[in-house]
């Protein structure tokens, strides 16, 4: 059975900075991500209708790590990912409100 990785904010930090083949996935929208992101983050929008299409164009050797405001569409966007046959999925389940670790901004 498919099960998403729900990670706190310290083990998402770890894994990140200990796993050579991370990506870390954003799945807000451009404003949100123009306001405050993850470092090295990618920005694929949830809402946007290429959603999908741009998932499916990642490379599945990978190690992807996904976070938005606050969980709910990370973890949404995780099970699809799952769904669409990718391996390792993680979700910071606190969102980047609960995130601890460090940002960019503008």
């Amino acid at each position: 059975m498919l099960q998403v990785n729900n990670l706190n904010s310290a083990e998402f930090g770890k894994y990140i900075s200990e796993d050579e083949n991370a990506v870390i996935i954003d799945v807000r929208t451009e404003q949100e991500f123009k306001e405050v992101r993850l470092p090295n983050s990618v920005l694929i929008d949830i809402y946007r209708q290429d959603f999908f299409e741009k998932v499916e164009q990642l490379d599945r050797s990978k190690n992807y790590y996904v976070y938005c405001r606050s969980g709910s569409r990370s973890y949404n966007a995780a099970w699809q990912m799952l769904q669409m046959g990718f391996n390792s999925v993680y979700n910071l389940e606190s969102g980047i409100i609960g995130w601890e670790g460090e940002v960019e901004e503008g």
